[in-house]
């Protein structure tokens, strides 16, 4: 790697985890970095562009915030995000990203993928798709919100499709109690598909694993299970026990994907391959339109995790410029 990209992997997970929010996120990142010992943000680009060219990318995101209400009631952290990183994975490199999540988020799914330029396709279709490099496509798969039922669904998905890598972001993993917890350590794991028992079951197979996160108690944080319980809010009763192979803490789960594809971007040398405030602003206005909530505030708005939407249309641009010396 060249000493000018590594300059700006750094400056790319600085940026990605002040903690505005003051959820401690910075802790966190300080104990993943430490682990891998490398820029977060440059592992996970690496290892996402490290899978085959046309290759199958398991990808979840998308949370049932309020299921006691509704199970049709999902968040506006995460699935731009990655809308973000499916778009850059299949332009970069024909990548056919499959999405789990619950049935009842996946029409909101299709409007934010759509929006983010992705064709929403059938399992069979996207495949011809992605190995023609004709459309840019994902496809969308309900997985199961049993627990009886997630370990034989979990390996019949990894025999039949066999990805080469799974990516998660913004996706509430169990606790140690094997309750699925909020960051205000309220059990909300009614209605909530159990897809940190897939990753558990790659883990075992060996396949790579990214994940995103910025609260502790999403699938990948328990790579760093100490951290969380030290340096987060009920920390200790929330914490996820699922690991990843790359964690990236960010102090939003959206920063983070969108600074992992700045990252692709500046390996790849290709602007078209960025985030931009114009594309945020547009995947986060659909979030209004199909009903996603700002958790922090319960109500439907633009803005993600209580920040406002400039503050995200900001943060966009500053990845942009940080990766703008390297692109050209």
């Amino acid at each position: 790697m060249s000493a000018t990209l590594a300059a700006v992997d750094e400056r790319l997970d600085r940026l990605v985890t002040l903690d505005i929010g003051g959820r401690g996120v910075e802790h966190l990142y300080d104990a993943a970095r430490q682990r891998l010992g490398q820029p977060l943000v440059g592992a996970a680009a690496d290892t996402l562009l490290a899978v085959p060219d046309g290759a199958t990318v398991f990808m979840t995101t998308g949370s049932v915030s309020r299921a006691w209400v509704s199970p049709d009631v999902g968040e506006n952290d995460g699935p731009a995000g990655a809308a973000i990183v499916a778009r850059a994975l299949a332009v970069a490199k024909r990548v056919h990203c499959i999405v789990l999540a619950e049935h009842t988020l996946m029409p909101g799914m299709r409007a934010i993928f759509t929006s983010a330029g992705l064709t929403v396709l059938p399992l069979e279709q996207a495949r011809i798709a992605s190995q023609d490099g004709s459309l840019a496509v994902v496809s969308l798969l309900p997985f199961t919100t049993s627990d009886d039922d997630a370990p034989a669904m979990s390996n019949r998905l990894l025999d039949e499709f066999k990805p080469a890598l799974l990516f998660s972001t913004e996706r509430v993993g169990r606790a140690k109690d094997g309750i699925y917890y909020s960051m205000r350590a309220i059990d909300y794991g009614m209605g909530r598909a159990r897809i940190d028992v897939l990753f558990d079951e790659a883990i075992r197979r060996g396949i790579p694993t990214v994940a995103v996160g910025d609260g502790g108690n999403e699938i990948g944080m328990g790579a760093i299970t100490e951290a969380v319980s030290a340096h987060v809010k009920f920390g200790a009763t929330i914490a996820a026990t699922t690991p990843a192979d790359v964690l990236v803490p960010a102090a939003c789960s959206n920063w983070g994907c969108s600074a992992i594809a700045a990252a692709i971007a500046a390996r790849c040398k290709d602007g078209r391959l960025l985030n931009t405030p114009e594309l945020e602003r547009h995947l986060l206005m659909r979030g209004v339109e199909v009903g996603l909530i700002n958790s922090v505030h319960n109500i439907v708005d633009p803005n993600v995790d209580g920040m406002g939407l400039d503050t995200h249309l900001a943060l966009v641009e500053m990845l942009r410029a940080i990766v703008k010396p390297v692109i050209g």
